[in-house]
């Protein structure tokens, strides 16, 4: 299915095979609002319209807000909006904005509201404008979709957003994308004095409080990785949704030998305490 023919029904038909209760929606094609020139507009709309969602379909649906990125004005206060006005469950961003990834110095007004709300903060990633198309018959998905996770990860830690925004809970997707086999390398970098003057708790203090959501590791190999780096409570469940669907990631993670403990933190049990809102549903 394409993700131009999506519609709530279509979620909640899924989400019903799949076993989930309430998604939290996010909009797919932030990457193309950044470009609009109406973006301050279109983000509006996108909110008002998950709002409305929430309202027409009780406990079905949360709503991450889409912002107005990397119009900084326009994001703050499309952030006051969608909280306070629309009760959003969060914002979206994705990984990188024109080639700056999300601990650039300019964005620095975003995280201070953000970590002075204490909200937490989706992401998705983006394809930079110089690695698409780059080995034929190949998409940019395969690869460099899950290198700009990991390109944006290092920039919020390295910059020392991480540690000056302890409030903003970051979620981050595809099991941090190419995270797990550059950590010896992020590791030994942040050796480097002036580097660890920006992040006094350490690398891995970081790295270990962000979340990481399942979609597209839900196999034995990253899988393994991904609990060895982290503890349990920071693994959440995603599906990438409408290019995969709930009932599939599931599917997946039971090839993963997960106990039981860790089957239902990943599928319920830390949504639930990032999110109470949802916490007394089925």
């Amino acid at each position: 299915v394409a993700a131009y023919d999506w519609t709530p029904a279509m979620s909640i038909e899924m989400m019903d095979k799949g076993g989930t209760a309430t998604a939290i929606t996010s909009l797919y094609s932030a990457s193309s609002l950044a470009e609009h020139p109406e973006r301050r507009r279109l983000a509006r709309l996108s909110n008002e319209y998950a709002a409305e969602m929430k309202r027409d379909y009780p406990g079905r649906f949360g709503s991450f807000a889409a912002l107005p990125m990397p119009d900084i004005d326009g994001t703050l206060k499309e952030i006051e909006y969608a909280l306070d006005v629309l009760k959003a469950d969060g914002v979206y961003m994705v990984t990188s904005y024109d080639g700056k990834w999300l601990g650039h110095e300019s964005f620095a007004p975003v995280w201070q509201e953000l970590n002075r709300r204490g909200v937490t903060l989706y992401t998705h990633p983006n394809v930079p404008s110089f690695a698409q198309d780059l080995i034929a018959d190949i998409p940019d998905t395969a690869i460099e979709i899950n290198t700009d996770t990991t390109r944006s990860i290092a920039d919020v830690i390295f910059s020392g957003t991480a540690a000056r925004s302890p409030k903003v809970d970051v979620i981050w997707s595809h099991g941090g994308g190419t995270i797990l086999p550059v950590i010896e390398r992020f590791t030994r970098l942040a050796n480097r004095p002036a580097l660890a003057a920006r992040m006094p708790k350490g690398f891995m203090h970081e790295l270990t409080r962000f979340y990481y959501d399942v979609a597209q590791v839900a196999h034995p190999v990253p899988m393994a990785a991904l609990k060895a780096m982290l503890p349990l409570s920071q693994i959440l469940f995603g599906t990438d949704f409408t290019f995969r669907t709930a009932a599939d990631i599931s599917a997946g993670l039971a090839t993963c030998k997960l106990s039981p403990r860790e089957w239902r933190a990943i599928h319920r049990d830390n949504a639930a305490k990032l999110f109470p809102q949802f916490a007394t549903l089925p």
